[in-house]
């Protein structure tokens, strides 16, 4: 495809999202009326194949729940899993392949608006996935009117799970990226607490990776009245807890970017009793993989020989979502499409993303593009909280940012 041609389709699309914008704020109002939680999403996953059905656009179910997984969420104190609603479209043929994502999962959080199409449920969508599968949705419709001229195939990915930091993985672990092969893949965030229409991305690490362990320390309750004939599991726990944050200081360079915090901590019910077992969790963020890579191992070390200098024993449950990349050879390909979409003066540069993303399962295993979208003011009321609203003025720029990424990116192929 000539350069005159690409910039003629990426205009159209670019056009033709633009012109959806009522459609996908529909799709996205009729979604966050039926918020969902977790990896199993059916009212939510039945809402996308639907409108993957009404283009004709083939689509299967994809994800894989092994029991350890289940086991694992049980250890740090979730609901277990019992199944993962992705959805995997494709657009096009052949090969090379360009996957786009969208989350569509909810959070445990009552939504506190007054709107005519809130959450009538106990949970809602205070993080916006309910637009990014509105948007993929409508990108879908644009690249389908286009197939024809598209020279190889865009792959679509819905997934469940994205709050849980798993959920791309078990689509992973189920052949998202096979079948055909994925070569790049391309994602964003709309930010609620940003100003509308802007767009930024970060070349390199995008987002902070997290970093979960639990550790439930077995000892030998009996009577305070004689310790010696106890092993206190609330004292191992508190050795632990001082030990984790001692080694951040001595075995982690301070230029590196990366925290510990013990979230909860503690056992026993009444005052004169010592337990049989006692509880810490904590979380550790990094945007430094090397430094996260000598704490992971560190950690569990250190946690085992406390637990064994008091002769207790001690069960430890890790879960692990590493840092998001962005593809710097990637993002420079693609920032041209950013600026069809906003213009050149409203894509910018930033710092890395405190939160963390699971796209980051995606990122590691092929060249991905991570990039957030602006759809509020910085005074709005941020994600994850009850009060959050979208400016719904910009859906059709990320539908438009989906589709101009995926035809400059199988153009240039």
């Amino acid at each position: 495809m000539s350069e005159l041609d690409l910039d003629r389709l990426r205009s159209t699309v670019v056009e033709t999202a633009r012109r959806l914008q009522d459609d996908i704020v529909a799709d996205r109002r009729a979604l966050h009326r039926i918020p969902e939680v977790g990896m199993s999403l059916p009212e939510t996953a039945g809402f996308v194949c639907a409108r993957l059905d009404a283009l004709g656009i083939p689509w299967r179910t994809c994800g894989a729940v092994a029991p350890e997984l289940t086991q694992r969420y049980e250890e740090l104190g979730f609901p277990g899993i019992t199944a993962s609603t992705g959805i995997v479209a494709t657009i096009g043929a052949g090969g090379p392949c360009i996957l786009l994502r969208a989350d569509m999962d909810a959070l445990p959080i009552v939504e506190e608006n007054d709107l005519p199409f809130c959450s009538q449920r106990d949970c809602s969508h205070m993080c916006g996935h309910d637009a990014h599968a509105a948007m993929v949705l409508a990108a879908a419709r644009v690249l389908k009117e286009h197939e024809a001229e598209l020279p190889g195939t865009v792959k679509l990915m819905f997934q469940p799970g994205e709050e849980l930091g798993y959920g791309s993985q078990t689509m992973i672990d189920d052949g998202l990226l096979e079948n055909p092969k994925v070569d790049a893949a391309f994602a964003l965030h709309v930010i609620a607490n940003a100003p509308a229409g802007g767009i930024v991305y970060t070349p390199g690490v995008t987002s902070a990776s997290l970093d979960t362990i639990a550790v439930r320390v077995h000892g030998r309750g009996g009577h305070t009245s004689a310790p010696q004939q106890c092993i206190d599991p609330l004292m191992v726990v508190n050795q632990i807890y001082q030990a984790v944050n001692l080694f951040m200081t001595r075995e982690i360079d301070p230029a590196a970017s990366i925290t510990l915090s013990v979230g909860t901590m503690g056992g026993g019910t009444v005052p004169n009793a010592l337990p049989d077992t006692a509880e810490l969790k904590l979380g550790m963020r990094s945007f430094d993989v090397e430094a996260r890579a000598h704490a992971l191992e560190r950690l569990p070390e250190i946690i085992r020989a406390y637990t064994e200098a008091w002769r207790a024993t001690c069960d430890i449950a890790t879960f692990e979502v590493p840092c998001t990349v962005t593809d710097p050879a990637l993002a420079d390909e693609l920032v041209d499409a950013l600026r069809a979409v906003a213009g050149t003066e409203r894509v910018t540069i930033d710092a890395p993303m405190p939160v963390t993303e699971d796209f980051a399962y995606v990122s590691r295993a092929v060249p991905s593009m991570f990039v957030q979208l602006g759809a509020g003011s910085v005074d709005a009321a941020p994600h994850h909280n009850p009060h959050m609203v979208l400016d719904e003025s910009v859906l059709w720029m990320g539908a438009a940012m989906h589709a101009a990424a995926a035809v400059t990116w199988l153009a240039n192929r």
